[in-house]
Parts: C-alpha cells; structure tokens; sequence
C-alpha cells in the first residue's frame, strides 16, 4: 500500500493486497493470490480552526478492479468476488486538542461479475453465467486520543449490502448474497521518536451484529514508512489515510 501527497489537501492511496484463505477444518481447500486493485484520490474540501479545536470535511473517491482470474463463485473461501467497484466517501473529522472524533460515510456501486458455471439459484433459476452484484453502503466512526507519535482509538464499523438475498438452505455462500455486518474494534499507531519516518500499527476488532457473515474476530499489524520528498516543515498531526 502507498500513499502519496500531492499537497496537503489531496493525496493518492493506491493498494494491492496479496491474499490467502484456508479451512481450519474439512476438505476444501483455500485460494491465495494478488486480488483486487485499488485507487483513492483524498481531498480535504474545508478545515476551520476555532481556538485549539479543527474541524475539517473531506471527499474521496476510489475504484477496484481484480488484477488476477481467481474464482469468486467459492465463498467463504474465495479473495475476493471479483467485481470493479467505484467508492465514494464523506469523512468529517473534528480534534479538539489530543481527543478526536472521525465519522465517514460510503457509497460503494458494484459490476457484475461472470462466474464459471451456465445457471445458478438465488431466490429463482437463472440461465446465465453472469450475476448482478448488489450495490453497498459503509459506515465508519472513530474516536480517541490524537497526538504526533500517537494515536489511540475505538472504531464502530457497519457493512450494509443495498440488495440481495440470504444464504439458501444447504447451500455455500453465495457472491451476491446480503451480508450486512456491525464490528467493533481498538486500534493504535505510534511513530517513533528516534525515527519519526517510521511507525508500527496494530489493532482488533469483534463482528457483534450481522446478516450472512460469520461471527469473527480479527488481529492486524503493519507498519508504515514515511518517504520524505521535500524539506518542508512536517505537520504536528499524523492521520489515518482514509
């Protein structure tokens, strides 16, 4: 993943995740590979200073497509489903000393896709390989502790599918199935002071609520480094990328 800043109102997020699923139990086997690409642009339309409190109103807009043939029609454990989506996005952030508040909003439409088989079932037959992939909405809210070496944060997450069906009885999964979920999570980042283009990220999250979904737990950790092209003063405040 990489990101670039063109100034400090608009930079690019580009990412290309590697992928790799595996049954803890039973005979079916997993997939691995490159997935999906995708491009962001992030532009902050508004920031107002009031004392030591900024607020701040941003818009992004983003596009996926799979780089790879991987097999979608193999839910739980296909990377991906294999269709190119367009992403719009409404964040607000709002920091008010080292406490901050980051709510978001999207917009997610979705292609079809065709899958290697001439007929399947959803709520009827269709004779065709091609599935009509039901358009999403995510919600985001975060809030906690913001400083320049740290970031300290619990983050409420939802996934709503704008369409679909449920899951048919002795059935597999399904691309086009509504799967709606709700997560809770924490997470951190902390920039090291010795070598401030280096920081270490890492978090949890709990699936509470939800349609379709297994009811997951989940650990990440990563880290990020800071490639400076410029001598310009750096900022005070380091931020999530999106």
């Amino acid at each position: 993943m990489g990101n670039y800043g063109f100034s400090k109102k608009l930079n690019i997020i580009a990412s290309l995740p590697f992928v790799r699923t595996k049954a803890s139990a039973g005979t079916l086997g997993g997939q691995k590979g490159l997935q999906d690409f995708s491009l962001w642009l992030k532009w902050r339309a508004l920031k107002i200073k009031t004392g030591r409190a900024v607020l701040s109103f941003y818009a992004l807009g983003g596009l996926s497509f799979p780089v790879s043939d991987y097999t979608a029609d193999f839910m739980p454990l296909s990377i991906g489903n294999e269709s190119t989506n367009v992403s719009v996005r409404i964040m607000t952030d709002y920091l008010s000393g080292k406490f901050f508040i980051t709510g978001s909003g999207t917009y997610v439409y979705r292609d079809n896709i065709k899958i290697d088989r001439s007929s399947y079932y959803t709520t009827h037959m269709h004779l065709t390989n091609e599935v009509e992939m039901p358009n999403a909405a995510s919600f985001n809210l975060r809030t906690g502790y913001r400083s320049k070496w740290l970031i300290l944060e619990a983050v409420v997450n939802n996934w709503t599918t704008l369409g679909g069906f449920d899951i048919t009885r002795n059935n597999m999964p399904f691309p086009s199935n509504r799967m709606n979920a709700t997560t809770l999570g924490a997470g951190f980042k902390y920039t090291f002071r010795a070598l401030s283009t280096l920081s270490v990220i890492g978090g949890a999250s709990t699936t509470v609520s939800g349609r379709n979904v297994g009811q997951s737990k989940g650990l990440y950790a990563g880290i990020f480094y800071n490639i400076r092209f410029s001598h310009r003063k750096e900022s005070t405040i380091h931020s999530r990328s999106k």
